[in-house]
Formats: structure tokens, sequence, C-alpha cells
């Protein structure tokens, strides 16, 4: 049974991993020269949309490779490892990484929000920048979940 969980997951994992690598591929580059486009006077973000787009999406597949590791430790029975706990730290840190990047453009999307007049577009970008924030604290507390059980599983051994 746990192996078909985690090969759903895995599956998942991979079907993600399509997706934003077509978003990447397709989107991005769409996007970055629409805007020059629809407001010839935002031309100028044309670049950073474009560099943004791709900075993001770095952490984020290093965040799904850490978790594709992470399946396979819970494969192997070694879920409760320093390698797991590792594992989770980078997530944690590509989830903080991938919010400040976001955050960090949120001034080009108030422009672009601005000139098309839709401020519901500055909501939207606070959701993209707030969602991997709560990624990273979930990573945090389950890398401090398994910082714990392997200290108490080191104690136990210590005893016997």
């Amino acid at each position: 049974m746990k192996q078909a969980s985690t090969f759903f997951l895995k599956t998942t994992l991979f079907v993600m991993g399509g997706l934003v690598l077509a978003f990447c591929i397709f989107a991005i580059p769409a996007i970055s020269k629409g805007v020059g486009i629809e407001w010839p006077e935002l031309a100028g973000l044309k670049y950073p949309i474009f560099i943004g787009g791709y900075m993001t999406a770095i952490p984020f597949f290093i965040a799904l490779y850490q978790a594709f590791k992470l399946l396979s430790y819970i494969d192997k029975n070694t879920a409760f490892s320093a390698n797991s706990v590792e594992a989770l730290k980078y997530i944690k840190y590509c989830g903080i990484a991938m919010s400040i990047l976001y955050l960090a453009g949120m001034p080009i999307l108030i422009q672009i929000a601005e000139a098309d007049d839709a401020p519901g577009a500055i909501l939207i970008g606070l959701a993209f920048a707030l969602t991997p924030t709560v990624v990273a604290v979930f990573a945090a507390i389950l890398q401090k979940l398994a910082q714990n059980a392997i200290d108490i599983k080191s104690e136990n051994d210590l005893v016997v």
C-alpha cells in the first residue's frame, strides 16, 4: 500500500514538473512579449518579467527534486533520517526564496494592474507570494518533527 501511495505522489510530482516546465517554455515568453504589445508604456518590463519568471522556476524545481528524494526515503523506510531532515530543509529554503522573488516582482505587477485598471491582480500576486511561505512553514514543522523523532530514536538506542 505504501509503495502505491508514494508512486502516486511521485507521478504527481512529475506531472507538476511537466506543467511548470511547459509554462516556462510557452507562457513566460508569451506573457513578457504580450506586456510590451498590450501596454507600450510598460515595454521596459518585458525583460524583468522574463527573467523573474525563470528565476522563480529554479527554486521550484529544486524543491520538487527534494520532494522526490523524500518520497524515495519513505520507500526505503528511512523517512526518519538525517537525509530526510536535509531534504525538508532545502524545501523550506526554496519556499522562502520563491516568496522573496515573488514579492520582489510585486512592483512590476502593481504597474501592470494600474495600467489595466485591475486592482484584483495585486491580490492574486500576493496569493502567489504567500503560497510558498505556507509550504516553507509546513516544511519547517515537518523538519522539526523529523529531527525530534531522530533524537528520540537515538536516545532509545542508547538506553537499550
